[in-house]
């Protein structure tokens, strides 16, 4: 029976497959940590409270990307280069979502809107990520081989989400609430588009490392294509509300470590 579970374990399996899965994975979180840092770096004045809990997102991403490439290690593999197309943090500046890089690149401050767009952005973005996890979670929290890094970036996601709901609300009160409401819908509408595009590449790309027959490959893209349909029609509401989560101060910390990993 075709399922998320069994295609998962299919991936996780094969020592190319979870090569791939593991370098696209590792590859984002470290483009997200670089991100967060600069973020961080370029805060304006009257928002530099926040800029300690930005740079412990960053410190999460890069910690989430070098447990990808331990994962990588214990099983003697190196990582690959990853497909252009199979890049969503990438795509995801190329269709003008978030900061775009050349911005973060140079020294001049952020504003406000800036970390208005930054935090719908994460908010989105994060929504997708602890969806993601909880999904592995769900199947392979007692998996030997990723059980822990699983829980671990569960965890550390769902933080990311609840500290974006909360200071997006904070903004909001501060008379941010039309600016977050438009930010959220242009990015959620366009991040849906962008998910779906990644997805259908990286099943592509699975499907042949895999040995996928056509009828397989067919009933995974029809999937793909019906989550989008779904989300554009009305799941992507759930990316865009607002509420005060019951983790507050979720990044007030310094990032937990990874022992065993990095």
């Amino acid at each position: 029976m075709l399922s998320a579970k069994s295609v998962f374990e299919e991936i996780l399996d094969n020592d190319e497959s979870f090569r791939l899965f593991c370098s696209i994975a590792a590859s984002g979180e470290a483009q997200g940590g670089w991100e967060n840092g600069r973020i961080a770096a370029l805060v304006p004045e009257g928002e530099r409270a926040l800029a300690p809990k930005i740079a412990r997102h960053g410190a999460d991403e890069d910690k989430h990307g070098r447990i990808f490439n331990a994962l990588l290690r214990k099983r003697g593999l190196a990582p690959v280069e990853v497909p252009h197309e199979t890049d969503y943090t990438m795509l995801l500046e190329k269709h003008g979502i978030g900061l775009a890089h050349e911005q973060l690149r140079a020294d001049k401050p952020l504003t406000v809107q800036d970390i208005v767009t930054y935090l719908a952005h994460s908010r989105v973005t994060e929504q997708r990520a602890s969806e993601q996890m909880r999904l592995l979670l769900k199947y392979f929290a007692d998996h030997p081989d990723i059980g822990r890094a699983v829980r671990m970036i569960s965890g550390d996601e769902d933080n990311h989400l609840a500290y974006c709901h909360e200071e997006l609300l904070r903004l909001a009160r501060a008379g941010h609430g039309r600016a977050i409401q438009r930010a959220l819908r242009e990015c959620a509408l366009a991040e849906i588009g962008v998910y779906r595009d990644v997805s259908l590449a990286v099943m592509d790309h699975m499907g042949r490392v895999l040995g996928w027959p056509p009828v397989k490959r067919q009933v995974l893209a029809a999937g793909i294509h019906g989550v989008y349909a779904y989300e554009r029609l009305v799941g992507w509401r759930r990316m865009v509300s607002l509420e005060m989560p019951e983790r507050r101060d979720a990044l007030g910390g310094p990032a937990a470590p990874a022992p065993g990993f990095a």
